[in-house]
């Protein structure tokens, strides 16, 4: 919602006012507002109402039991300053400082909102907006680099409970000091635009960013968020701590995680069991996990070791055994699970239980994406079924009928948040083709007429059925969303409905921390 409203007439400048939620901002000139990122903002508030519930929770429990005499007090959490159940919120990247605003209307337990940006104009905005919105109690304007002004709250008594960075492009150059700045237990919420680089375009530039390369593919979203998860886990580990995901999502034209800080060198050391490459074929996409480390078992458990490499996915020559085509390794990437079930649920819980009225826009959506995030296995990466199809050459079935068929044949399917066409199994690359040899089989599909002998299909489509294949539908095969009816995927808003424009003189890049200082205090004092 927007209105116009007559400046002072002094100034003859007039200030367009946006709402969005419970707070408004006010703009001098163009609007550099994107209701396309509305849903990135209601998921984020949804996120830390959950955070700040789980957070008061977490203090109550920490104080009874130091008070209890039936257990031994637990060692005193670090988490930060003013440990009375309010949060401190850093909003690293805040422009006209929407996202700090909402915060301090909309997120209970809120204590304290610094709202951060290297521009002083945009801080100037802020200061205006802050005021527009009555909330010079909560939020602070702060002019800084971000990076610096995240190391100035590394000390364990300045740091923050939540950090959110929203950068426009990349937000690899803030992972080393965000996750410095975080609270013990804290949450770390980041968004990165720049999917062309994740999305295996340019792997050079992947490998500059986040130390990983990868390949145009058709999960790539996925491989996306998992390279950006495992970015900010391997900043963490330099620092004796490790992440915990609560949420990682791919939509519109970003990827955007949510995930818990922790402090501890044991679980830190896990993570190496954790992140891994993946093989991926050229020819017909099968894909093979790699992990980088293995623990011991029993009293072994504190020992790691390189593990024994076994390529199922390898055949003669070093090609692809499904196909005979030459085979890729991407990574590396986060293989754990993307998601916690249980946080989401919690999500899922509060958003039902909203009433009508106080509902957030993007609502529906809320709802359907935070579903299908709930019902997706997310330790396994996706195919795509029309891919699949395609590359043998035969008709494209039904997504019901192939989730039908991994089911009877005793497997866990899903689809995924990412992609509509999207099929998460645990079954085996030889189940799969044989799904789709048993529909060219049915379809009189003659492999020689219609594939070259050097296509990737032709090679499939050659092997014989080695399982029985059932199409019947199975009742698990339905998703609960689609069920329900929900808004699982975003349409198109338009033409040009993207990544808007980067804000005139906003310098939140890579090169803020090698510019001089521009503050207008600053220059006061001088």
């Amino acid at each position: 919602m927007s209105e116009v409203a007559g400046g002072d007439a002094q100034q003859k400048a007039e200030v367009t006012i946006i709402q969005e939620g419970q707070a408004k901002v006010g703009f001098h000139g163009p609007v550099f507002y994107n209701p396309v990122q509305e849903f990135n903002r209601d998921l984020t508030v949804t996120v830390l109402r959950q955070f700040s519930d789980d957070h008061q929770k977490f203090q109550k429990e920490q104080s009874e039991s130091v008070k209890s005499d039936a257990e031994p007090p637990r060692k005193k959490n670090k988490l930060a300053i003013n440990e009375d159940g309010k949060i401190r919120i850093l909003d690293a990247l805040s422009a006209s400082g929407l996202r700090a605003l909402r915060f301090s209307k909309e997120v209970p337990n809120v204590g304290y909102i610094m709202a951060n940006d290297f521009s002083d104009n945009a801080v100037a905005s802020i200061q205006e907006n802050v005021k527009l919105n009555g909330v010079e109690d909560l939020v602070e304007a702060h002019f800084g680099d971000a990076v610096m002004t995240m190391m100035e709250h590394r000390g364990i008594d300045k740091r923050f409970h939540a950090v959110d960075l929203d950068p426009y492009g990349t937000a690899s150059t803030f992972l080393d000091s965000a996750v410095q700045c975080v609270a013990d237990r804290g949450i770390l919420m980041v968004t990165c635009t720049d999917m062309a680089v994740l999305c295996g375009n340019t792997p050079e530039a992947c490998y500059n960013k986040y130390d990983a390369v990868t390949t145009r593919m058709k999960c790539c979203h996925e491989v996306g968020l998992r390279i950006l998860l495992r970015a900010i886990d391997s900043a963490a580990n330099r620092y004796t701590r490790y992440i915990e995901p609560l949420v990682s999502i791919s939509v519109d034209f970003y990827v955007r995680v949510f995930v818990r800080v922790h402090t501890g060198a044991f679980h830190a050391k896990q993570s190496g069991t954790k992140v891994g490459t993946v093989l991926v074929c050229s020819g017909c996409h099968a894909m093979e996990p790699l992990v980088m480390l293995k623990r011991g078992e029993g009293n072994q458990e504190n020992k790691y070791s390189l593990p024994t490499i076994r390529h199922s996915l390898t055949g003669p020559d070093s090609l692809c055994v499904h196909c005979s085509h030459r085979l890729h390794q991407i990574g590396p990437i986060y293989l754990a699970p993307i998601h916690s079930k249980p946080f989401v649920t919690s999500l899922l819980d509060r958003l039902k239980s909203t009433p009508q009225e106080e509902r957030l826009g993007t609502h529906g959506r809320l709802m359907g994406v935070l579903t299908m995030v709930n019902e997706e296995l997310d330790d396994i990466l996706y195919y795509e079924h029309d891919q699949m199809a395609n590359t043998v050459k035969v008709s494209v079935p039904k997504a019901q009928s192939v989730r039908s068929a991994i089911l009877h044949a005793g497997y866990k399917v899903s689809g995924s948040h990412c992609n509509p066409r999207a099929i998460k199994t645990n079954a085996p690359m030889s189940l799969i083709w044989d799904i789709y040899r048993q529909v060219a089989v049915d379809t009189n599909v003659d492999r020689v007429k219609r594939l070259s002998e050097e296509s990737a299909g032709f090679h499939i489509l050659g092997k014989p059925i080695t399982n029985t294949i059932n199409f019947s539908l199975h009742p698990g095969a339905v998703e609960q969303a689609k069920k329900e009816n929900l808004v699982r995927f975003q349409c198109n808003k338009g033409k040009n409905w993207g990544p808007r424009q980067k804000a005139k003189g906003s310098v939140n890049s890579t090169k803020a921390g090698f510019q001089l200082t521009t503050n207008p205090e600053e220059e006061k004092k001088n």
